[in-house]
């Protein structure tokens, strides 16, 4: 489960994001829509502790990831895996060594990583792993599908990607679909997943939050996929 509350972060004059009360349960989907500049990915960076809330409120800004709020420990590092850009790559290494060091890093055996890759191996595609080129010199669909298997390395219980999408051609982006479904049926991960693609985001989220300027305008159930038309309407 993740609880935001009194959450606000501005650049400037402008406001970023602007969230009193939002809780995403434990197991659910949920697909963050909007246009360039509605917050998504400053939302996201929020809940990795990797920039600050405004601290000038009357309120605490507080964000709590399974019971523990992120900016008091690194505990909740433990169970959470993101993916948000090539940045959180290390380009000198070959794609093998760092998912092998991801693995390391994360307690992972030998058997864990192989199974990862088996179970990953049609969203890989053969095109990634096994290859020895440097991760600078991969193509951004490539690096945007290490980055999410190395995410999942961990089998976290909380999974953040922001436009996952990206990048990748259409058999990529339904494996990539598949994946996350499956994964999110098995193992009762929440994940959360920003992107600009409505289609593919209605097919696999139960659960889609709008933002426009910073805060959440729309919390809709998508239990039904019936969240298209309402989205279509609005970005119309």
């Amino acid at each position: 489960m993740i609880q935001i509350n009194n959450i606000r972060k501005t650049f400037g004059p402008k406001t970023a994001v602007d969230i009193n009360d939002f809780t995403i349960l434990q197991g659910q989907m949920l697909g963050l829509v909007g246009n360039n500049g509605a917050g998504k990915s400053t939302l996201f960076r929020l809940l990795l502790d990797l920039i600050e809330p405004d601290k000038d409120q009357k309120d605490k800004p507080r964000i709590v990831n399974c019971g523990v709020e992120v900016n008091a420990t690194e505990e909740w590092k433990d169970w959470t895996g993101a993916f948000l850009d090539e940045s959180f790559l290390i380009d000198y290494l070959t794609p093998d060594e760092y998912l092998h060091f991801v693995s390391q890093i994360s307690n992972i055996d030998p058997e864990g990583e192989k199974q990862l890759v088996e179970e990953s191996s049609h969203f890989l595609s053969g095109e990634i792993l096994g290859q020895k080129k440097l991760i600078r010199n991969l193509s951004a669909g490539q690096k945007q599908k290490l980055g999410t298997l190395s995410a999942m390395a961990s089998r976290p219980r909380i999974l953040i990607l922001d436009e996952p999408f990206n990048f990748l051609d259409p058999t990529s982006q339904n494996a990539l679909k598949a994946l996350l479904t499956d994964y999110n049926r098995k193992s009762g991960a929440t994940i959360l997943i920003s992107s600009h693609n409505l289609q593919h985001t209605i097919e696999i989220c139960p659960r889609i939050a709008l933002m426009e300027n910073g805060r959440i305008i729309r919390d809709i159930d998508n239990t039904t996929g019936s969240a298209l038309q309402e989205l279509e309407e609005y970005f119309a």
